[in-house]
């Protein structure tokens, strides 16, 4: 009997599991690491251990630590959400060793599924489609590019272990099978431990659909529907959905089948993800098996009605589903996004900070699952996602209107986010009448509203009033102030001119004056009017700064009118930190000679590596850094003495 479950895991996956731990009657403990002793996960659970450092190497994925937590509070079982250890074979070998019940299927499942060329072995044996390719034992590159020729061009070359698109290269040309080969490898030992590669025929701009299965210890095992999750970047899911919009019952029927023999492969028990790739066809593919809950569960509970979380402690309680394929409904229509801290006018460049302001827009059809609140602390340690965004509806379009509006509607300051380009997304016409395939992103959104780094002149008009005082004052004079801003890399000279309840802003950057009508500040809300139209804007006015949404994003404007006169850019020789981060490489020495474009300093960043590059041709002068090294954003990390031809180009 199950009495207190510990949550080996952080963020908004660890809240959203204690919640349904509570609702269920159970005794809920959250480890966390140094990062995280403010955390909201530490602060919900009835315990919570301390487990290392913020590296997640001292902490969430240090197996015998988590072992530790759970004998020091008495936890008789664990749940591992997604991520970390979720899909780790040896953490749930330790776990039955140490007699815990791991919520999740058996070590051997997660072993045979973790490996994608054994999966897709299996798979073939239980009589599953998958895409045409090579999964053999010989992994030296001359039998690989064999194998690749024979499948016939372009190619996916795939990691066998992991996922998330590390160690997965696209070839499209003979040319560059050995090198495409040797980086995936490279990449792949790097990330997994592991260099095994296997072969895949590419399908171009396929769509990805899942299916949610569900088994339990008594030999019952089901599917609930699928999920959508075409639209990615980089190999990685932005939006999903169920049903899918491109999905009839025949086709579901089949792919839910297939997904339950896969389950039936090999003895799955609890909640599982089969993942496909679907082609205009309707033939469909098995890409892998996911052996955890899935981030994007939730569309799933919303057309079902279940709690898979609840789904999972009962199963793991030893208590059957409960229900039937028969049983299974569907009904109505769910999206959801993944809020990010990244700056997607800069190459989605993640964020770190202190969060100074999170209001979410609830409302009818819509759920937040979060585990920020105000004053929260993003740091690099870990994957740079908040929350997820999601709405449910009646059908598919009432539910993209919900979410838009939960997008646009919500405020967050601090640091940049993505909230305005996910918006972008679901207001697209390729996406609102459902013909969203993996390729979408690139396909349609290189021109989108919020990949714009700089604010509109009326989002500046607005800064530069209220950093001014005006909107505040219940009487105002004729005059002129004069301020200047810092925003998006750029110093503006903003004149904020007044005349009874009028405000005129010029400013050289505009092509012409802004003028509002009567700008009324109250609490975080600033109103006024463009002629006959009333607006009113979210804001956050703090320590001379002052945050505002957009449909480019949100924008921090920084009055400097007072500050000491300093350089208006960022000067070419110098190389600085675009976050906080771990130096991990430094590439060349003082004294070396280095090009424009070369990367000198390689940052790491909420598990991605970020190559910092010369500016500018000439000699590394100073390194200001080494490896190993915690760096601050804009920290200076290493100059450099340009050449002549670079001083006079």
């Amino acid at each position: 009997m199950l009495k207190k479950i510990l949550i080996a895991n952080r963020g908004e996956i660890a809240v959203r599991i204690m919640r349904t731990c509570k609702a269920q009657g159970y005794q809920t403990v959250a480890v966390y690491s140094d990062a995280d002793s403010n955390a909201l996960h530490v602060s919900m659970a009835d315990e919570s251990v301390h487990i290392g450092r913020s590296h997640i190497s001292d902490s969430y994925l240090n197996i015998d630590k988590i072992i530790d937590a759970a004998a020091i509070s008495g936890a008789d079982a664990i749940h591992p959400g997604y991520g970390f250890l979720s899909e780790n074979a040896e953490f749930a070998r330790a776990c039955e060793q140490a007699d815990l019940c791991f919520i999740g299927p058996s070590p051997d499942a997660i072993e045979l599924m973790g490996s994608k060329r054994q999966a897709k072995i299996a798979m073939i044996n239980a009589g599953v489609p998958c895409v045409p390719g090579y999964e053999g034992d010989d992994q030296n590159n001359k039998a690989l590019i064999a194998e690749a020729l024979k499948i016939g061009l372009p190619v996916m070359v795939k990691a066998s272990a992991g996922g998330g698109g590390r160690g997965m290269r696209l070839v499209t040309e003979e040319a560059r099978l050995d090198s495409e080969i040797d980086s995936a490898r490279s990449e792949a030992t790097s990330s997994f431990g592991s260099g095994e590669l296997i072969i895949e025929k590419a399908l171009i701009n396929p769509r990805h659909i899942e299916i949610q299965i569900f088994a339990d210890k008594h030999g019952n095992c089901v599917y609930l529907g699928e999920r959508d999750c075409s639209v990615q970047r980089r190999h990685q899911k932005v939006v999903e959905e169920a049903p899918s919009p491109f999905v009839d019952e025949t086709l579901r029927a089949a792919m839910g089948e297939s997904a339950v023999a896969a389950a039936n492969s090999c003895g799955y028990v609890g909640a599982g993800t089969v993942e496909f790739l679907v082609d205009d066809n309707k033939n469909f593919y098995f890409l892998e098996m996911n052996t955890r809950l899935q981030v994007e569960h939730p569309v799933t509970e919303h057309i079902t009605g279940l709690d898979l979380v609840a789904l999972q402690l009962d199963v793991a309680a030893g208590q059957p589903l409960g229900l039937t394929q028969s049983e299974v409904t569907l009904q109505g229509h769910a999206i959801e996004v993944r809020l990010y801290a990244e700056d997607p006018a800069r190459g989605f460049l993640p964020q770190t900070g202190n969060l100074l302001h999170w209001q979410p827009a609830h409302s009818e059809g819509t759920r937040i699952d979060s585990g920020i609140v105000n004053g929260s602390e993003i740091s690099p340690f870990y994957d740079p996602m908040l929350a997820k965004l999601i709405a449910f509806g009646d059908n598919r379009e009432q539910a993209r209107r919900r979410l838009v509006r939960l997008l646009q509607a919500s405020f967050l300051a601090g640091f940049r986010d993505n909230r305005a380009f996910l918006a972008d997304i679901l207001d697209h016409p390729a996406f609102i009448d459902g013909q969203a395939t993996t390729g979408f992103i690139d396909a349609h959104m290189a021109q989108a509203e919020s990949l714009n780094p700089n604010p509109t002149t009326l989002t500046t008009a607005l800064a530069a009033t209220v950093l001014a005082g005006f909107g505040m004052q219940t009487t105002r004079s004729p005059g002129t102030k004069t301020i200047t801003v810092d925003v998006a890399d750029q110093r503006l000279t903003c004149h904020v001119v007044y005349i009874d309840s009028d405000i005129q802003v010029q400013c050289d950057a505009f092509p012409k004056p802004v003028e509002l009508n009567n700008p009324q500040l109250s609490g975080n809300t600033l109103s006024f009017n463009l002629g006959k139209l009333k607006r009113s804007i979210t804001l956050l006015l703090k320590n001379h700064t002052c945050w505002l949404n957009t449909s480019r994003g949100n924008f921090c404007f920084t009055d400097v009118t007072l500050a000491e006169k300093e350089k208006t850019t960022a000067s070419s020789t110098d190389i600085r930190a675009s976050m906080d981060g771990l130096v991990v490489a430094c590439l060349f020495s003082e004294g070396d000679t280095v090009s424009k474009g070369d990367a000198v300093v390689v940052v790491e960043a909420m598990k991605m590596e970020h190559p910092l590059k010369a500016q500018c041709d000439g000699q590394l002068s100073t390194l200001h850094c080494k490896k190993g090294e915690q760096v601050k954003a804009r920290m200076l990390l290493a100059e450099i003495a340009p050449s002549d031809s670079s001083t006079n180009s």
